[in-house]
């Protein structure tokens, strides 16, 4: 089973019943477009108790609000809200109260933005449209419901998904909506800090993340939510490495040449020059000495402040930490090179640079070195089964202690060197490890 053969059967048990049902939103949208949405949702004039008493399976995700979900088979649901019209929003997220509607024009009228007002009749194909969406649709245009700064004082997180629509879709924003963000950005604070960043993540990841961030920059938002990133402006580069331009610049190009990355990726790319600014200065050369330490630490304040998870906040860390790296891989021991390639999600890493090469000086040969070593190298080789335990050494008298891990790592360089390979060679170096005066 499909969302859509679902959100059809749901519309058809729906309107059995005497019920109006359409599909309303991004898949009205998305089909229109030519696309073929993940996901449906349905408006309706049936009432939470009816849609749970019509689907017994129904779960309350919203029940205040309307809003229900139905599940089906092999985990497909669609989402079933109720006509409704909404009233204040004092906290500028939900509405203090909601009324349950018949009519779908009152609906409408509380929702974004035109081009996710559409309703869809799916079993005529009639689309309904009272807000003007279609026209906004053919005419590539991002356009508040009524009055702009009244949709987004309702939801202030609105501000954001309208730059992410227009990233995704190649659309403008319409100007008197565009007005309206650069007058309340500087509210976007109001807004919890895990729905600042999942926007900011689908900006990243959904397509268009070039266009995104200039959008951001020029409504306003970029200063307000990343004044790291601001910061990259006009940080001059040493032009024999970087002679596209400033660090801003580089940063907009490798974001131009994302294609599906996942959040990590992303969010490393955005961030792995942010520590260029705070460390710029004029020598032989414009030099940023320390600036992959800074990026870490810079990094990991704004990964904090944006609530990522521990797991993706290391990733990103790694990818700033590690970018540099790849400059010195023809000259690197072959244990070292190896450690690097063992690296959590080191596919990552070689996208970066990749992405780092081709947005700047253009040279690949340390990524095509790396490449190949990651496709060549056995598994084997890079993760040899370990000749020496703790407790290999503890059977020899050793006393536990901090010098066990150095020596411990003394063992598996030689080994990743191709040095030794059986364990009397390894309790060689480990006892001289341990026995150094």
């Amino acid at each position: 089973m499909t969302a859509s053969s679902l959100a059809i059967e749901i519309i058809q048990v729906l309107r059995d019943r005497g019920h109006t049902a359409y599909f309303v939103g991004g898949c009205v949208r998305d089909r229109l477009l030519g696309g073929n949405p993940k996901d449906y949702d349905i408006a309706t004039n049936a009432r939470p108790d009816e849609i749970v008493r019509y689907f017994p399976r129904a779960e309350k995700v919203g029940a205040h609000f309307g809003v229900m979900l139905v599940r089906g088979a092999a985990g497909v649901h669609v989402e079933v809200a109720t006509f409704r019209s909404d009233h204040s929003y004092s906290d500028g997220r939900r509405p203090d109260r909601v009324e349950f509607e018949t009519d779908p024009r009152q609906d409408v009228l509380r929702r974004d933005f035109t081009i996710n007002a559409l309703l869809e009749d799916p079993i005529t194909g009639e689309v309904f449209d009272y807000v003007g969406g279609r026209q906004d649709l053919w005419e590539k245009r991002v356009r508040a419901i009524g009055d702009p700064i009244r949709r987004f004082g309702e939801d202030r997180l609105r501000m954001l998904r309208a730059v992410r629509f227009a990233a995704r879709l190649y659309f403008e924003i319409e100007e008197e909506t565009f007005a309206a963000i650069r007058q309340l950005a500087p509210l976007i604070h109001e807004i919890a800090a895990e729905r600042i960043r999942d926007e900011l993540v689908r900006i990243l990841t959904e397509g268009g993340a070039r266009g995104g961030f200039e959008l951001l920059d020029r409504s306003g938002l970029l200063a307000e939510i990343l004044p790291e990133v601001k910061a990259m402006q006009g940080v001059a580069q040493p032009p024999q490495f970087h002679p596209e331009g400033d660090v801003w610049t580089h940063t907009l190009l490798m974001l131009g040449k994302l294609d599906r990355p996942s959040p990590t990726l992303a969010m490393g790319v955005l961030l792995h020059d942010i520590g260029k600014p705070p460390t710029f200065r004029v020598a032989e050369r414009i030099r940023f000495d320390g600036h992959v330490e800074a990026g870490v630490e810079i990094g990991a304040r704004i990964l904090e402040r944006l609530k990522f998870s521990r797991d993706d906040s290391d990733q990103i860390l790694a990818l700033i930490s590690n970018h540099m790296r790849f400059k010195d891989v023809q000259n690197m021991r072959e244990s070292t090179l190896k450690r690097f390639l063992r690296l959590p999600r080191f596919d990552e890493h070689l996208e970066l640079n990749r992405l780092d090469c081709v947005s700047s000086h253009g040279q690949l040969d340390s990524w095509e070195f790396m490449r190949h070593k990651r496709a060549t190298l056995p598994a084997e080789q890079l993760r040899p089964p370990r000749l020496l335990r703790g407790g290999d050494l503890i059977a020899e008298g050793f006393e536990p202690g901090p010098a066990f891990g150095k020596a411990l790592e003394e063992v598996e360089t030689a080994q990743l060197e191709g040095l030794i390979g059986t364990r009397e060679e390894a309790l060689r170096i480990a006892r001289a490890a341990l026995t150094k005066p």
